[in-house]
């Protein structure tokens, strides 16, 4: 099966390379310069700086020959959220695609599948998410992702597409609670990054992920989700993972939001897009506009946009009153 993933950073390059030794697989970059570097180096050192790319991997800038190698086969767009639209603009009207972003579209609060409905609601499409580091994949290590479409057939081409000795593919016919889980968990991340910068101990962070885990499920359920969906690989699994792992961009955010760093500081010295600060307002809004309670998420974009202080976040959320947990 050909597979063309449009898109060079860490997470397009990753999977790109792990598909490469079973599928013809042609990644696409939009910097000519960046593809000719990677094409001949064999490294994304942008990117994904440590690890190699497979010799069978093709690199090009070329967008015409990306289509092309993907005839037939998978389109994956590995772009940020915010590209999602243009891309899905780009290609063919009957293309299988699949896409890696997380979050909601800035300005119209859509998600994934939603842009897609709007842009090529012919098309055959799909979201792959889950608790996966880039760099891990990149190095074979074991990971566990989550195929989610309504087209039950093209859920199994994505586990004959990218299930392999290190990398477990399973499906779910629920797109909206993967996204879901996808687009919060970053924000949630960032709450529990402010919260260990602060010092404030592992029983803050386990009740910050356990209550972060019910927002995230009270917004799916408004947004037509399958519960079930959040006890699995792209809710629970993924908040675990984004929330404590330090390769998480969005923890590394909330760490040094806690440190007194200014969120504009922040950005540049990370060098990468952090979804969750984009994320923030627009989960918000989505969540009032059905009625859905989400203390955590609120209190985290007013310390994003500067509001509140941290300390101003935690007072907030510690002087809510009691209630059932359920």
């Amino acid at each position: 099966m050909n597979i063309t993933v449009l898109g060079a950073g860490a997470w397009g390059t990753a999977l790109a390379a792990s598909t490469a030794p079973r599928h013809p697989t042609l990644l696409w970059a939009r910097d000519a310069a960046q593809a000719a570097s990677m094409q001949q180096a064999r490294r994304n050192e942008r990117y994904l700086s440590g690890a190699d790319l497979p010799p069978e991997l093709l690199v090009s800038s070329d967008f015409d020959q990306a289509l092309r190698h993907a005839q037939g086969g998978l389109l994956v767009v590995a772009t940020p959220m915010a590209a999602l639209r243009e891309m899905l603009g780009r290609v063919p009207e009957d293309a299988c695609v699949w896409w890696l972003c997380k979050g909601f579209e800035a300005g119209t609060g859509l998600l994934g599948h939603e842009v897609a409905r709007e842009v090529r609601p012919q098309a055959r499409v799909g979201v792959l998410s889950g608790p996966s580091f880039a760099l891990e994949v990149a190095r074979g290590l074991p990971t566990a992702l989550v195929a989610a479409s309504t087209d039950a057939a093209l859920a199994e081409a994505a586990v004959h597409a990218f299930h392999g000795d290190a990398l477990r593919v399973y499906t779910s016919p629920d797109p909206a609670g993967v996204e879901v889980g996808g687009a919060v968990k970053n924000v949630l991340a960032i709450a529990t990054g402010i919260a260990d910068g602060m010092g404030l101990g592992l029983n803050a962070r386990a009740a910050l992920v356990t209550r972060g885990l019910a927002e995230m499920t009270r917004l799916g359920l408004a947004l037509g989700a399958r519960p079930e969906t959040f006890m699995g690989l792209s809710g629970l699994g993924d908040l675990v993972l984004t929330a404590t792992g330090d390769l998480s961009r969005n923890r590394q955010v909330g760490l040094q939001l806690a440190q007194g760093k200014s969120l504009a500081q922040i950005l540049a010295e990370l060098g990468h897009v952090a979804e969750g600060v984009y994320s923030a307002p627009t989960v918000l809004q989505r969540a009032r506009e059905r009625g859905v309670e989400m203390p955590i998420t609120e209190a985290v974009t007013q310390i994003l946009d500067g509001r509140l202080t941290p300390q101003q976040g935690l007072e907030r959320l510690m002087g809510r009153s009691a209630r059932a947990e359920w």
